[in-house]
């Protein structure tokens, strides 16, 4: 009996529970203690180049260049809506050599512009279509009820006079374009003009009486009725 309190006051006696707690709470202090050498380590992986803040991208059109191109450049009035990439060192040289006037560019420009629209150059953007509508006065509202029907009128001249042009001339038409002194394919605009040039010519006032020149106006007045009627004018 006297042995076994000797051994208790040596070494207490603890419940299951109070002794697992002091083991958890030494390792935890042991894992703090040791997680002080992993302070100092970095990671060896590189960083990647938009974590550095260098450009991402398709590279730079411009022959042998490895640069990102970051700058587009329109390709010219024959490719509307295709655009080139180019770095900022070469986009200047591009625009340096482009010529945005009729006059043709510079030969390395105008070769990249011919590539493009060959489609053996790579481009971005998609070509636009040029507009098939009749041009609208500028006075006129795009959209609007009047400007529909300004549109559609022009659209029905403009079939008219193409269907016009298939069909054989009838005798009398071809000899009303042989009298105005025209082409058989002028257009509204050249046959008013060519019959109004022809009343001057020979009206009474200038030609003081001359009868020849008072039967070319008649003839000249009855070849513009003609066309008139049959919806070349």
């Amino acid at each position: 009996m006297e042995r076994a309190k000797r051994h208790d006051s040596v070494f207490p006696h603890h419940s299951p529970i109070q002794n697992l707690a002091e083991v958890t709470h030494s390792v935890h202090i042991g894992f703090m203690s040791d997680s002080k050498i992993f302070v100092g380590l970095k990671s060896t992986r590189k960083k990647s180049a938009a974590s550095k803040g260098e450009a991402t991208g398709p590279k730079c059109h411009w022959d042998g260049c490895d640069k990102v191109g970051t700058h587009r450049a329109p390709v010219g009035p024959s490719a509307e809506g295709l655009y080139l990439l180019f770095c900022l060192e070469h986009v200047k040289e591009y625009n340096k050599g482009y010529s945005f006037t009729s006059a043709p560019s510079d030969a390395t420009v105008a070769r990249y512009q011919k590539e493009a629209v060959l489609g053996s150059r790579k481009t971005i953007g998609s070509r636009i279509n040029q507009s098939t509508e009749m041009p609208l006065p500028l006075t006129m509202r795009s959209g609007s009820a009047k400007a529909l029907n300004a549109r559609k009128s022009a659209a029905q001249r403009e079939a008219q006079k193409a269907e016009l042009q298939k069909r054989k001339l009838k005798v009398l038409e071809a000899k009303a374009f042989e009298t105005l002194g025209l082409d058989h394919d002028a257009t509204p605009e050249e046959i008013r003009s060519q019959y109004k040039n022809r009343l001057k010519m020979h009206h009474p006032d200038v030609n003081q009486g001359d009868r020849n020149s008072e039967d070319q106006l008649r003839a000249s007045i009855e070849a513009y009725k003609i066309l008139k009627l049959n919806g070349f004018c």
